[in-house]
């Protein structure tokens, strides 16, 4: 359904030293750098589905409320893995890896980066 999403940010070099700590742990790879934008894809994928931008208006980013990114991981682990490197790379936590009350197997953690944007790592197998 989703092509790609973006993000944006306030200082493109900090938001990608984060990003490149934090996203290969879900498979993630940078792809493509330019002045305003930093693009994200998939082992395998040849679009970057994932962009970290400059806003094209030139004001200052602003993370949305309510609004949030969500990415698929392949095991609990991966998603343990996915906070604990957010944290490290100076993250925010807003709860924690576990069991969510969506559906039985919905294991998550929710983080914020370091313009504040909201992001999500999911797990929805059993494991």
């Amino acid at each position: 359904m989703l092509l790609y999403v973006t993000l944006g940010t306030n200082d493109l070099d900090r938001a990608g030293h984060f990003y490149d700590a934090v996203l290969p742990v879900l498979g993630y790879r940078r792809q493509h750098y330019s002045q305003e934008e930093i693009g994200y894809s998939s082992d395998g994928d040849t679009r970057c589905r994932f962009w970290v931008v400059t806003p094209f208006n030139r004001r200052r980013a602003t993370s949305g409320n309510g609004a949030m990114v969500a990415f698929a991981a392949e095991t609990r682990a991966d998603v343990d893995a996915f906070h604990a490197a957010v944290i490290a790379a100076g993250g925010m936590d807003e709860g924690g890896p576990g069991l969510r009350s969506y559906h039985a197997h919905f294991y998550a953690a929710y983080v914020r980066d370091l313009d504040g944007n909201k992001l999500s790592a999911v797990c929805e197998s059993p494991q």
